[in-house]
């Protein structure tokens, strides 16, 4: 453990900082009392410990454990350096590095109470805003800067932004920073800053990525957990809620209807997922808004305030805002879709609960992904409740019980409200009037959505103490069988795609469960002809199917959906239409050469045409002959048999029958050398020789 070095707080000063919280300087020990603190969290006071000061530290608490505050604390010894109130800022004293722009402006406006009384000068340097009014704060002078890693580096490289003086850099949530590619911004920021500053680094996980950086950057750095080691998020109630992968947006609405939470945040997994839910639920009656990357920050600003203010109770989010939101009367959270980790499964859920508040997470999960949802939890270190989303006869309920809980019922008749009330009393009867009061408490409410299935109720190969039976010895006629039961009544309907259009099971059920509402329990058989195929549904869902389906009754856009009228055909096997090829008797095969092997008759029978042939070359000619109509005289057959070989060869319809087929040469025979010039000159000259008595021979290299 490294003690303070140039940076360690003075005697004197130590004196001075005994205030309702040890180790705190004055001005923020007020700030925090101000504030309405009295007591300080784990992380917190482990920040304050007097080995700490002036020593660099790796730091790893859950979200929600109020970090900004806790290096807020121990900055201050390093910024102050006892002195009790701070003077102009010629350059920045601290910086402050975090992954979103969120998390830097909410980092901006904790340091902004916590220093208040200090007067530390605070300003941001963030993606989105304008970079000249950000330069015009900085050459004002500032003792904190806080900003995002690309627009802290934009500033550094212009110029605008001084490191010289720095005493501290703090890294907040660096895990995520790391993960979103901020490395080489992080790297070249940390060697522009002084070698004797302090670094303090904060991060939920602390995987090798993080290591490696604490190793480069760090000096003796003191590493500090404060993570529970048994559950994470004490605070947080965990809910599971199973549901047809079709009612997910359903599910949601009955959720956010079934607790009636000041605020919710919805997480989602794209931006498209984002935009459709925002509208689904504007139209839906709910006070929605929507915060993801594409948004400006002006934009992102006004959703978060519009939360802040009450003016929107609904927020859907990717998981860039999971990340630096912090709202006060947070008490819901849904997952829509299932993180992909644990970690963020952590840091969407550590939007409530914070600070000592209690907060509930649900995670929509669909029957498919039920398994890897409980690896997730497990992973985790969370139990979560398993049950089924709420029902339009439960959110009924919960209603009721909440307008009779409503504290306006009980409270007394103030001398102002007696009057009116008289006058109603006099005009209406006591259940017109209770009658009236729950339509007005009901109007503007949405309505709860009805679910098109309501969940299995076995637990999916689970105990009741949740633990796998992994009973291996059990007999496979001891297991439960899977026998698909066809309906007794059901209605079948046509779609027109078949065999010819490589129509299958495995992607015609999850169309249909798809596009017309329903989940693959209520589809029967599934008969697939050569142009069309028919599918058996429940009864009771047909007129709900054509209703999803609508006028068009289209699944796609090629295939429509129709009732079918009649009896109904047997499927047809793809196999009964193919030519079946008789089966030749087994004869068994001898060795080669064998008289009664198979190779031999194959032989013998690829011998017999040319015997024939052989056979036929030596008839006489007189029998291939036709028999003539009448005797000709010598001269006409000799005549006829000059004429007939010139004809044939003109019209090219019989071939000469002397003529011998040309024999192919053998693979690996040489071909025959060209002719080169000086080859010819010489074979033309020999040639002339000869012709002339000479006996010069022909010669060919």
């Amino acid at each position: 453990m490294r003690l303070a070095g140039s940076f360690a707080v003075k005697p004197r000063f130590r004196k001075n900082m005994m205030t309702d919280f040890d180790g705190v300087v004055p001005a923020l020990g007020q700030a925090l009392t101000k504030r309405g603190y009295t007591s300080l969290t784990p992380v917190q006071k482990e920040m304050l410990a007097p080995g700490l000061i002036g020593a660099d530290a790796l730091v790893s608490a859950q979200t929600g454990s109020g970090k900004t505050v806790a290096f807020g604390l121990a900055l201050a010894p390093d910024i102050l350096e006892g002195a009790e109130r701070l003077t102009q800022a010629h350059a920045p004293l601290a910086l402050v590095i975090a992954p979103t722009r969120e998390l830097a402006l909410q980092v901006k406006r904790e340091l902004e109470w916590l220093y208040e009384l200090a007067g530390a000068d605070i300003a941001t340097c963030v993606g989105g805003m304008d970079m000249r009014t950000e330069r015009r704060n900085l050459d004002r002078g500032a003792h904190i800067v806080v900003g995002t890693p690309g627009r802290l580096r934009d500033h550094i490289e212009r110029g605008s932004l001084d490191m010289t003086a720095l005493r501290a850099v703090v890294l907040d949530e660096a895990d995520e920073m790391l993960d979103l590619g901020f490395r080489d911004d992080l790297e070249y920021m940390l060697d522009t800053a002084p070698d004797h500053r302090r670094t303090l680094l904060f991060s939920a996980t602390v995987p090798k990525s993080i290591m490696g950086l604490a190793k480069r950057y760090q000096r003796d750095a003191i590493r500090i957990e404060t993570k529970s080691d048994t559950k994470q998020h004490q605070d947080i109630e965990y809910r599971a809620l199973m549901l047809a992968p079709n009612d997910k947006e359903n599910g949601i609405i009955n959720v956010i209807r079934y607790f009636e939470a000041p605020n919710t945040i919805i997480f989602c997994s794209t931006r498209a997922e984002v935009n459709h839910m925002t509208s689904r639920f504007n139209n839906r009656g709910f006070s929605v808004v929507a915060l993801s990357g594409e948004l400006s920050q002006n934009e992102r600003s006004h959703a978060l305030q519009a939360m802040r203010d009450g003016r929107a109770r609904v927020c859907v989010a990717t998981d860039v805002a999971a990340r630096g939101i912090d709202l006060p009367g947070l008490e819901l959270v849904i997952h829509a879709d299932i993180p992909k980790n644990k970690e963020i499964l952590l840091h969407r859920s550590g939007r409530t609960g914070r600070a000592g508040r209690k907060g509930v997470c649900v995670l929509m999960v669909p029957y498919p992904a039920r398994r890897r949802t409980e690896r997730l939890l497990s992973n985790a270190q969370i139990d979560a409740t398993w049950a089924k989303p709420p029902t339009m006869e439960e959110i009924a309920a919960r209603d009721r019980e909440r307008f009779l809980n409503d504290p306006v019922l009980t409270e007394a008749v103030t001398d102002e409200e007696r009057p009116h009330v008289q006058e109603l009393l006099d005009h209406h009867s006591v259940e017109q009037i209770a009658a009236a009061l729950v339509r007005l408490q009901q109007t503007g409410q949405p309505v709860p959505e009805e679910l098109s299935d309501t969940g299995p109720t076995r637990d999916y190969g689970r105990d009741r103490d949740n633990s796998r039976d992994r009973s291996k010895g059990r007999d496979r006629a001891e297991r439960p069988q899977k026998n698909r039961q066809d309906f007794s009544d059901g209605t079948w309907v046509s779609l027109s795609v078949g065999r010819k259009h490589n129509a299958e099971p495995r992607w015609i059920l999850p169309t249909l469960c798809r596009a017309g509402h329903i989940t693959k329990k209520e589809i029967g058989s599934i008969r697939i002809h050569e142009n069309e195929t028919h599918v058996e549904l429940a009864p009771d869902i047909v007129d709900q199917f054509f209703a999803a389906l609508g006028p068009s009754r289209k699944l796609e856009k090629t295939i429509t959906v129709d009732k079918l009228r009649g009896p109904v055909p047997e499927a047809e096997s793809s196999r009964s239409k193919m030519p079946v090829r008789e089966k030749r008797a087994y004869e068994k095969r001898g060795p080669a050469g064998a008289p009664d092997g198979r190779r031999d008759d194959r032989k013998a029978q690829r011998s017999k045409p040319i015997e024939d042939e052989k056979v036929r070359s030596k008839r006489p000619h007189s029998e291939d002959k036709p028999p003539q109509a009448e005797d000709k005289s010598p001269v006409e057959e000799a005549k006829n048999r000059a004429a007939a070989p010139d004809a044939a060869e003109k019209t090219g319809a019989v071939k000469k029958a002397d003529s011998k087929p040309k024999a192919k040469k053998a693979k690996g025979a040489k071909k025959k050398p060209k002719w080169t010039a000086a080859q010819k000159r010489a074979r033309d000259e020999a040639k002339k020789a000869q012709k002339t008595g000479g006996n010069t021979p022909l010669k060919r290299k």
